[in-house]
């Protein structure tokens, strides 16, 4: 059995764990920033392409113990890398670490491209070239306190790089954390989802995609195929099983609005180029005036916030108008709102029934859940810092 990682964002390690048992993986253990699981080559295959949550599958090629940056070359020359790649492919070496001795990671880094050329230029008399830009194969090094793990990236461009994004609007919301958020809302069809606030459309593009069943990563390709393990009539099989299971694009009950026309004409376009156009109804609409789509349902939305385009000011006078928008016109409804401007607690004026730190790349985001009812939703007093944090871990 082959022993492997998949990253995640930050907040999703217990979702990542879910998906990957349900896929067939093996010792499924979650931890900070992902999840570590085994299983054969076609469990890899199979998870770059139906995970809709992990970043990355990285494959353990090797693993020791270490006391210095020679020990670590030495590991790394040990390893038979003549095997799992060409030396016609170019390479680049990542290199992170927690509580690790060593001085300098990029020196680390050098001294590991350094002992995989050397190991090539032994067997083969020449050694790959380095790409740090668009290489055929990634190495990546974790290094603890003490040990040193090597693995080979079999994504290649990290997996929230579904294909089909033909644009991508302002600070665009990662796919995996999209679809990582409708898992946390527990949204599954044919339930009602709306995206008020919908931008670019990667909320709704995901969510079709989860409805009709469609693999995540069925118009890409993945660092796995320039492997010298890669089996291309297993991966092509593994290929069609997926993708006859995608149901028609039949209209689904998701609906995405938003009040600049630009935006909306984005999220069409992108839908178009995710063939789901047919699957998402929208409309442009102004959060504060419009009104639910049906009588409940899951809402999700990521509102702009100080890294994107509003002033700080329209903001502040924003997060009441909307919390007083949901209670009065969404009743039955429960929202899920995806922010890195922490004020929100405090301006809305709602009482959070859940609050999960998630990060959107290296930004720090919450995502707060509103179970939205008649009557009084309003808190008794503001929204503080430790209030905030009181039901982060009920999840």
């Amino acid at each position: 059995m082959e022993k492997f990682f998949a990253t995640c964002p930050r907040g999703l390690e217990q979702v990542l764990a879910a998906e990957l048992a349900a896929l067939g993986a093996r010792d499924v253990k979650a931890v900070d920033g992902g999840a570590s699981f085994g299983g054969d080559l076609a469990l890899c295959y199979g998870v770059n392409l139906e995970s809709r949550v992990a970043s990355r599958v990285l494959w353990q090629a090797g693993h020791a113990r270490y006391r210095g940056e020679q020990e670590i070359y030495d590991a790394a020359r040990a390893l038979s890398w003549p095997r799992l790649f060409d030396v016609s492919r170019t390479i680049r070496v990542n290199v992170s670490a927690i509580r690790s001795p060593v001085k300098s990671l990029d020196f680390v880094t050098l001294r590991v491209k350094d002992a995989v050329c050397d190991v090539f230029r032994e067997a083969r008399g020449r050694r790959p070239d380095v790409d740090t830009a668009n290489p055929d194969v990634r190495i990546h090094v974790f290094l603890t306190h003490d040990e040193a793990t090597f693995y080979l990236d079999t994504s290649g461009e990290a997996l929230f790089k579904r294909g089909w994004r033909s644009r991508a609007g302002e600070a665009p919301l990662r796919e995996n954390l999209a679809a990582g958020v409708l898992k946390l809302a527990g949204w599954v069809a044919p339930t009602p989802l709306l995206d008020p606030m919908c931008g670019s459309g990667t909320f709704l593009v995901e969510a079709a995609m989860m409805a009709l069943d469609v693999p995540p990563g069925a118009n890409r390709a993945f660092g796995f195929e320039r492997l010298e393990t890669f089996d291309a009539k297993r991966w092509r099989a593994q290929q069609d099983r997926a993708c006859a299971r995608r149901r028609p694009a039949a209209r689904l009950p998701i609906h995405g609005s938003d009040k600049s026309g630009a935006a909306l004409a984005l999220a069409r376009e992108n839908l178009v180029a995710a063939g789901l156009s047919d699957a998402v109804q929208l409309k442009q609409m102004d959060v504060l005036d419009g009104g639910p789509p049906a009588p409940s349902g899951v809402m999700v939305m990521n509102p702009p916030y100080g890294e994107r385009v509003a002033s700080e000011a329209e903001l502040a006078a924003f997060y009441p108008r909307l919390g007083d928008a949901l209670k009065q016109r969404y009743a039955g409804w429960t929202a899920y709102i995806l922010t890195a401007d922490l004020r929100l607690a405090k301006l809305i004026g709602l009482k959070a029934s859940k609050r999960t730190p998630l990060y959107n790349g290296a930004l720090e985001c919450r995502l707060f859940e509103y179970r939205l009812v008649a009557g009084s939703m309003r808190r008794t007093k503001p929204l503080t810092a430790e209030d905030g944090d009181e039901n982060k871990n009920n999840n």
